[in-house]
């Protein structure tokens, strides 16, 4: 922050930005030590608009998960949901990330030893019980939320609920489970997906190649063309331009060759003495002469 001058939310994001650049030496880093680990836990920032929806962490996220089963996993506070507007605006968010990252997604209801999350479970089952809970609310944001509640109503039929406490390490079994559940669907949906997207890549990157190296061809081919009509040449005019190109250090070789043959009997030396001694000899002739007339003003 005090090297960029920047603001909090524009610290993290310039970290995360530069972070980003260097991620290829965590991709290797997991891969030495993927025998030795069975998990991988990267922590991203809280923020949704620092990592989710932004482009360094769109980078990182599809640089994992095409090279490795990746799972989202959404860890949201059971004790601070139990308002059911702040239970949506949690909902909304686990919907937004689910949707922008397209992977396996489970939501770890945490702090259960505080507050059992059969509450929050049931109102994702339920939709009347949900409303009940809403009609205590007299805000103008429960209207809205009770709008939103029948749009997520798909959501929550495929949603992975699981709730933990991580002081007292109860409904990490489960977590487990729910895991080792997202992996394979990541290995039979995603995988094929991610594949598919890959070899779509490779094949206009191939394209993109072969266009350019005909429209290369097509441009030496006509300046070949051009120089061959310039020089009158019927020799060169039969070849390519491939065989120019091969033949034309070859030829510039030989000239070289030849230059350095005709010049080798000359004894260079005594050609540089022949043409510094007059000069040397004029140089010293007007010199004297100017100190000369120095030396007699009245002359």
């Amino acid at each position: 922050m005090k090297q960029y001058g920047l603001g909090p939310n524009g610290g993290i994001v310039t970290s995360l930005n530069l972070f980003a650049t260097r991620f290829d030496q965590v991709m290797k880093f997991i891969e030495k030590r993927q025998n030795a680990s069975k998990y991988v836990i990267i922590d991203t920032p809280g923020q949704i608009e620092v990592f989710t929806w932004s482009a360094s962490g769109t980078i990182i996220t599809e640089a994992l998960a095409s090279s490795f089963p990746s799972v989202v996993v959404y860890v949201m506070d059971t004790s601070r949901s139990t308002n059911p507007i702040t239970f949506m605006s949690n909902m909304l968010y686990a919907c937004s990330i689910l949707y922008k990252t397209k992977l396996p997604f489970i939501v770890v209801m945490n702090k259960t030893d505080i507050i059992d999350h059969s509450f929050a479970v049931e109102w994702m089952q339920d939709f009347e019980t949900f409303q009940d809970a809403l009609n205590q609310e007299t805000s103008y944001v429960s209207n809205l939320t009770r709008s939103m509640s029948l749009v997520l109503d798909e959501f929550y039929s495929s949603l992975k609920v699981v709730g933990v406490s991580a002081v007292l390490g109860t409904g990490l079994d489960d977590f487990f489970v729910q895991l080792s559940k997202a992996v394979d669907e990541y290995e039979r949906e995603y995988r094929p997906e991610y594949e598919r997207l890959r070899k779509t890549l490779e094949k206009a990157q191939n394209k993109q190649k072969r266009e350019q190296l005909e429209h290369l061809w097509k441009d030496m081919g006509s300046v070949c063309v051009q120089g061959n009509t310039l020089a009158g040449s019927d020799d060169a005019s039969a070849m390519g331009p491939s065989e120019l190109i091969l033949t034309r250090g070859t030829l510039d070789e030989e000239e070289e060759e030849e230059r350095e043959s005709d010049t080798d009997d000359i004894d260079h030396e005594v050609t540089e003495e022949s043409h510094e001694e007059p000069a040397f000899r004029n140089f010293m002739q007007e010199t004297r002469m100017k100190y000369q007339r120095r030396s007699n003003p009245n002359e």
